[in-house]
């Protein structure tokens, strides 16, 4: 699980990102996040319908990135808030294909 104060709750948070955040892509996941004054980095990882009907490979999906976030977290600069967005093509690959498209999209976004 995500620690606490690097997890993104709020609805008027995620307008914020969606509107006016820089974004960043793979073929696998978009990746919009904005700068703020806070100390630490929040995340939060939307999964869609459009990826997979079924909410036990969703959620399997959402499982997969929060472990990759909680071992990426001390790297992901500070002071951003993020949002990651999974494509439907993501629902085909392995946690080591997760990790490798993760860790290239953060280093894209200069985020790493």
């Amino acid at each position: 699980m995500i620690p606490e104060a690097n997890r993104l709750t709020k609805q008027r948070d995620f307008k914020k990102i969606a509107q006016s955040g820089k974004k960043a892509y793979c073929p696998n996941f978009t990746l919009k996040f904005i700068r703020t004054n806070l100390e630490n980095s929040r995340l939060a990882i939307v999964v869609s319908l459009k990826v997979a009907k079924k909410a036990v490979v969703r959620n399997k999906i959402k499982r997969q990135l929060r472990e990759i976030i909680k071992t990426a977290l001390p790297v992901i600069k500070r002071g951003y808030d993020i949002l990651l967005i999974v494509k439907p093509q993501a629902k085909n690959l392995s946690y080591a294909e997760l990790k490798e498209n993760f860790n290239f999209l953060f280093k894209k976004a200069g985020l790493c």
